[in-house]
């Protein structure tokens, strides 16, 4: 069976096990002044998990694929060694440790960190342009979440918010 294949399994056993949850599970603990509402919390994550469970039989059974001939372009899953799977997996422990460094770090020293590491992995190197729109981009996106959506979101570290 092919990579893709595979993968679609996976998907497929995970939006099944997503699924189960979203129909049989989460529903269980409404109070009874919602089970008479005509949208449940519930309803986006059965309309996501169907969706996705067609997506991935689609891909499993193969109905993606025409009758054309593999491209030159395509991922050939025997060659893997040939890509750049040391980026690849630089930027996934990167992404693991932002996700960690988050609140200990704060937003703004986080996600600044976070772009320029993996601008530089993926071979930026003009860090005199990098770090100013990292800076911008961060403090952009800080400012919509706090300021406009209304979301707390913390952007320095706890010992500088709170004061040692």
């Amino acid at each position: 069976m092919a990579l893709d294949r595979w993968i679609a399994l996976v998907i497929l056993m995970i939006c099944l096990a997503y699924g189960y949850a979203a129909f049989f599970t989460m529903d269980a603990a409404l109070p009874p002044f919602m089970r008479h509402n005509p949208i449940w919390p519930s309803t986006f994550p059965k309309i996501l998990s169907v969706m996705a469970v067609l997506a991935a039989l689609f891909v499993l059974l193969g109905f993606e694929k025409g009758a054309e001939d593999p491209k030159p372009m395509d991922i050939n899953y025997r060659r893997l060694t040939d890509y750049k799977l040391g980026q690849a997996l630089a930027l996934l422990a990167l992404m693991a440790a932002y996700a960690l460094l988050l609140r200990p770090a704060g937003f703004l020293p986080a996600t600044v960190g976070f772009l320029a590491a993996g601008a530089c992995i993926l071979g930026e190197r003009k860090l005199h342009i990098l770090l100013p729109v990292a800076a911008l981009a961060a403090g952009v996106v800080w400012y919509l979440v706090q300021e406009v959506l209304g979301i707390f979101l913390s952007p320095w570290p706890a010992i500088v918010m709170n004061g040692g």
